[in-house]
C-alpha cells in the first residue's frame, strides 16, 4: 500500500494532539473555575482561551501548504525540517504564553519560528510553481 503525504500526515497528527492537549488545559480551567462561556474576567483562562487559538489561527495553513509541499516532490529533508520547527515553534509559543502575558523567549522564539515556517512553505510553493 502506497501511502499519500506520509510526512505531512505525521506532522498534522503530532500538531493535532497539540491542540487538543492545549483546548484540555482551557477545559480543565473552566471546570475548576465553573465558567462555562467566555474567561469569566480570570487571567489565567483567558491567557490559556489565546493560547488554544493561536495554534488553531496556524496549524491548518501550515498543514495544508505542508501538504502542497509534499504533492510536489519536495525533499523529505525539507519537509521534516518545517515539520519539525513549526511544532517546536508551536510548543515554545504556548509555554511562553501560558508562562507570562508579555514577552518571553518561548513566545518570542514560536511566533518567529512559525512565520519563517509558513513563509518559506509559501515561497517554496510558488518557487515550485513557476520552475515547472
Amino acid at each position: 500500500m502506497t501511502l499519500i503525504l506520509p510526512i505531512t500526515a505525521v506532522y498534522a497528527s503530532l500538531l493535532a494532539l497539540l491542540a487538543v492537549m492545549l483546548a484540555l488545559v482551557v477545559m480543565k480551567l473552566r471546570s475548576s473555575l465553573r465558567i462555562g462561556l467566555g474567561d469569566g474576567g480570570n487571567r489565567d483562562l483567558s491567557r490559556a482561551i489565546r493560547v488554544h487559538g493561536n495554534a488553531l489561527e496556524s496549524i491548518p495553513l501550515f498543514i495544508v501548504l505542508l501538504g502542497i509541499y509534499e504533492l510536489n516532490h519536495a525533499s523529505a529533508t525539507a519537509l521534516h525540517f518545517f515539520g519539525a520547527v513549526f511544532l517546536l515553534s508551536r510548543v515554545l509559543h504556548a509555554w511562553g504564553l501560558f508562562s507570562s502575558g508579555g514577552t518571553s523567549p518561548g513566545r518570542l522564539i514560536g511566533t518567529a519560528g512559525t512565520y519563517i515556517c509558513l513563509l518559506g512553505l509559501a515561497i517554496g510553493n510558488l518557487l515550485k510553481l513557476f520552475s515547472a
